[in-house]
């Protein structure tokens, strides 16, 4: 069973309509006008709400959707109640199945945002810094994150509050996210032109000059919900006879889902007709993006003319109303994106002084990168060298240990003392032809002071020779 798009209002003021309802179809023959058959009740098309919790949102809904109690409830509560919180009350009172299910969906919700949150830190450059995933939820409105395991009142009443909240400022956004990307493509243009010659430079701006005069040039744009644009589609899409326009029929035949209102998504699909007289995807003067934006410039009008209750919705009694005023039967022109332009000088300004300082940000981050890269590299140059010297001194000091000889090792360099060389393993000294006195044949016989002392007929260990080692030092 499906909510219809009426209920959803009240929810999140037409948040999840949008998984219900599917674009009507352009160019096809009703000419005659008739019920259509009931079919058996099939998942309707996902159409993603473009807030970045959208799965979780729908999940949620989904489920409780399944709770017959929950359901009753939001048959009789009206949108104030609602958005003042008592629906979410009603959790309380749900199966305990559904309950453990949106518990689930909340842990998976919350991981998924911790994920995020070690991914973007990561990009930043943050490894080696914990991160406080507690602190970094706050950010996130649409739940409690204090609780992130199960789903509770608070939760519910926040998903409905985020997602109003975000929808009422989706259009905003991508109004904002629109003027980006004009600004952008001025910016790429102008900077393309300072690459050419004066002769090529001059050819490109009449290349750019003529393909707008080519996108201006298409046939009037009727005025969005007018008598006159109504009556096109009456005719075109549906064909049937202009003549024969009744208001009430054109309502019902756009009402694609049944649930006697016009949601957003119906209201945008009747301006396909309007959209082709001026974009044609396959001519390089005509921008897609540039479409959407005049598509959703087209609904907005039409909501803020008609949508008299403001609840995103367009009821057959506000359509007929509407269609009774004068601006629905004597509209004025209606003037398309190339006659507004989409940003003023001033936030042109603005935006090239802030591309400019992101270029900077950027040049000093990488002459930074490249000294921390310098750095590391006379470090590790370092202790390579370290690296060889601990090397050689383990060489000379185990040639020596099996010698049967203790080199003189002198810290500040690390060399044997000049007068003792190590020698190798069965080396022997050549016997000296003198006489020793009779003084320093006693010596010899004599340990010398804090040498360590050898039995006879065995070599010092290396504990002795490392003790002698630090005696001689």
């Amino acid at each position: 069973m499906c909510w219809s798009p009426a209920l959803l209002t009240g929810w999140v003021l037409l948040l999840v309509q949008l998984q219900h309802l599917q674009a009507v179809p352009i160019g096809i023959d009703k000419t005659k006008v008739k019920e259509a058959e009931k079919k058996p009740d099939e998942p309707p098309a996902s159409v993603d709400t473009g807030l970045h919790y959208d799965r979780y949102l729908r999940e949620v809904i989904d489920f409780l959707e399944k709770d017959q109690h929950f359901r009753e409830k939001l048959h009789n509560t009206d949108m104030e109640d609602i958005k003042q919180g008592k629906l979410a009350q009603e959790l309380d009172f749900v199966s305990h199945h559904v309950r453990t299910k949106l518990d689930e969906l909340k842990r998976q919700e919350v991981n998924r945002l911790r994920t995020l949150l070690k991914a973007k830190h990561d990009l930043e450059g943050g490894n080696d810094i914990a991160v406080d995933h507690q602190a970094l939820l706050k950010q996130f409105e649409h739940l409690n994150h204090m609780n992130p395991h199960t789903f509770e009142v608070e939760d519910l009443d926040r998903l409905i509050k985020s997602a109003t909240s975000d929808l009422e400022n989706f259009d905003k956004e991508r109004h904002e996210e629109f003027k980006r990307y004009e600004m952008m493509k001025e910016h790429d243009r102008q900077e393309h032109l300072k690459t050419l010659d004066e002769e090529q430079r001059k050819k490109e701006e009449d290349h750019y000059e003529e393909m707008k005069k080519k996108h201006a040039d298409h046939p009037k744009v009727n005025h969005p919900g007018s008598q006159n644009q109504l009556k096109e589609v009456w005719e075109e899409a549906d064909g049937l006879d202009p003549e024969d326009f009744d208001p009430k029929t054109f309502f019902n035949l756009h009402d694609t889902n049944g649930d006697g209102f016009f949601d957003e998504q119906e209201l945008e699909a009747l301006f396909t007709k309007e959209l082709e007289k001026i974009y044609d995807p396959t001519n390089e003067e005509d921008d897609m993006v540039e479409m959407e934006e005049e598509r959703l410039r087209m609904r907005e009008h039409v909501m803020n003319e008609v949508d008299s209750n403001k609840d995103r919705l367009v009821s057959l009694d506000e359509f007929l109303v509407a269609t009774k005023k004068k601006e629905f039967l004597e509209p004025d022109s209606w003037e398309t994106l190339e006659q507004n332009q989409a940003y003023t000088d001033e936030e042109m300004r603005e935006f090239e002084e802030h591309l400019a300082q992101q270029e900077q940000d950027l040049n000093q981050r990488t002459v930074d990168l490249q000294k921390q890269r310098e750095e590391l590299e006379r470090q590790q140059e370092q202790l390579n060298a370290q690296k060889v010297e601990l090397h050689e001194y383990k060489t000379v000091f185990h040639v020596a240990v099996e010698g049967n000889a203790v080199p003189e090792v002198h810290a500040a360099d690390n060399q044997l003392h000049p007068d003792q060389e190590a020698h190798p393993p069965g080396h022997q000294e050549t016997p000296q032809h003198h006489q020793d006195t009779p003084q320093e044949h006693h010596n010899q016989d004599l340990p010398q002071q804090g040498q360590p002392q050898a039995h006879h007929g065995e070599l010092p260990n290396q504990q002795d020779v490392a003790q002698g080692q630090h005696n001689l030092a």
